[in-house]
């Protein structure tokens, strides 16, 4: 099937192309890019007033498939992620069972396949069963395709056992994904440890309980040579280790996720507070002007989801016993061109890069590039249209998101996968 896109302003990192264009699209590849594309197509779709850009790619997404299906489905994720302009996503091992083995990946990477909505990378777990005490078979899982291994939803608290998992990934060249999380310091906290804590009255985790394991984990990938990508960035101390970091030349990646740069922990409202609870969690004005200062400079390089659906009934419980996590696959492009480009830290130009030719480069595919001669995985962005975010349009199943209601501007219009339209406003 012959496609083209016309009068787009094509953002394209891997060649810096910044231009109004057209996108000839034939077999799901990418043909030509060129001002007036005349050829007869089977469908023309007129992009004026809209940026073109690589369909973006979520490193950090939990599908809740196999083993919480009440939250999450491979099919719903997968809808979700076209409908906020995501083209690939990957998928974090803490499933049930856990993704520890060569079956679970190939389940996920079949079934997946299988619906051809976007693409899925299963992640392999670092421990089996993520109880920390036994490595995965790791080799095993990347023959079955893993981009990466973590032990997402906790760290691997000794120190020993994950330097030798890193070993195993430097030896093939795949990423660890890291969440920092020193399980000892976090001595039963909900949300961030300050005067907001305490007037809610609820316990406090304190910016260590990352900045700790940051400081370990980018020790060990020094040690290792192994490319360690920090997971959901939420302090200014992580942007200030991970500068020092790409200064010594280390193979050291990092995130922050959209809520930690837009919210802080004033603005969580307690009638609806388990709804902000989030782990990492929402940190000061402080940490957030850091966060944005670190993707302006380019020293965080990735804006990722940490999707994490529950169900209602679950976060309709006490802070203290309600689960950690918000959905972010549909409200991540709206709010990083909100907060981040409309206010002025990133250009248009720096948003494709860090929602899709950097994670491309982080796990090492040929993903994140429009090119002639490349797939076309393709999402058209609307800077233009402001609107209200409606959590009951949501494609995914989890609607625990502290963003409904909250007015943004830039909206997802349409997402192809592989020349295909998988989600068209």
């Amino acid at each position: 099937m012959k496609i083209v896109i016309k009068n787009g302003q094509i953002l394209n990192p891997a060649t810096g192309t910044n231009e109004v264009l057209d996108l000839l699209i034939e077999d799901g590849i990418v043909k030509k890019m060129e001002k007036q594309i005349s050829e007869e197509t089977e469908r023309v779709i007129d992009a004026k007033g809209c940026y073109v850009m690589p369909g973006f790619i979520d490193l950090h997404v939990h599908l809740r498939d196999p083993g919480f299906t009440h939250k999450e489905t491979i099919e719903t994720g997968c809808l979700a992620a076209a409908h906020g302009g995501f083209t690939t996503i990957l998928a974090m091992p803490n499933t049930k069972p856990v993704a520890d083995c060569q079956e679970v990946i190939r389940y996920v990477h079949e079934k997946a396949k299988e619906l051809g909505i976007v693409n899925v990378l299963q992640v392999g777990a670092v421990t089996k069963g993520q109880a920390g005490v036994e490595l995965s078979d790791i080799e095993g899982m990347v023959e079955a395709g893993i981009p990466a291994i973590s032990e997402d939803g906790k760290s691997v608290m000794n120190s020993n056992l994950y330097r030798k998992a890193m070993e195993i990934a430097a030896k093939h060249d795949i990423a660890v994904l890291a969440h920092c999380e020193d399980i000892n310091l976090v001595d039963g906290g909900v949300m961030n440890a300050d005067t907001c804590a305490k007037k809610l009255g609820q316990r406090g985790i304190t910016n260590s309980v990352e900045d700790v394991i940051v400081a370990r984990d980018i020790m060990l990938s020094r040690d290792t040579s192994a490319k360690l990508h920090l997971c959901h960035c939420s302090t200014k101390d992580s942007v200030v280790m991970v500068k020092k970091a790409k200064e010594e030349g280390l193979k050291v990646t990092a995130e922050v996720c959209p809520h930690h740069f837009t919210l802080t922990s004033a603005d969580i409202r307690e009638e609806e507070i388990t709804n902000y609870k989030m782990n990492p969690p929402l940190r000061t004005r402080e940490d957030v002007e850091a966060l944005k200062a670190g993707l302006r400079d380019d020293i965080m390089d990735v804006i990722s989801t940490d999707h994490a659906p529950h169900s209602a009934e679950e976060k309709n419980a006490p802070m203290e016993k309600a689960p950690f996590g918000i959905v972010g696959l549909e409200t991540a492009a709206c709010l990083t061109y909100t907060e981040l480009v409309a206010k002025g830290y990133l250009t248009p130009m720096q948003m494709a890069a860090k929602m899709s030719y950097n994670p491309a480069r982080v796990i090492g595919i040929d993903k994140g590039d429009i090119a002639p001669g490349k797939v076309a995985d393709i999402v058209i962005f609307d800077p233009n249209e402001s609107y209200t975010i409606d959590k009951n349009e949501f494609k995914s199943m989890g609607k625990n998101t502290p963003f409904h209601g909250y007015q943004v501007t830039g909206r997802v219009r349409m997402t192809l996968t592989g020349g295909k339209v998988v989600y068209e406003r």
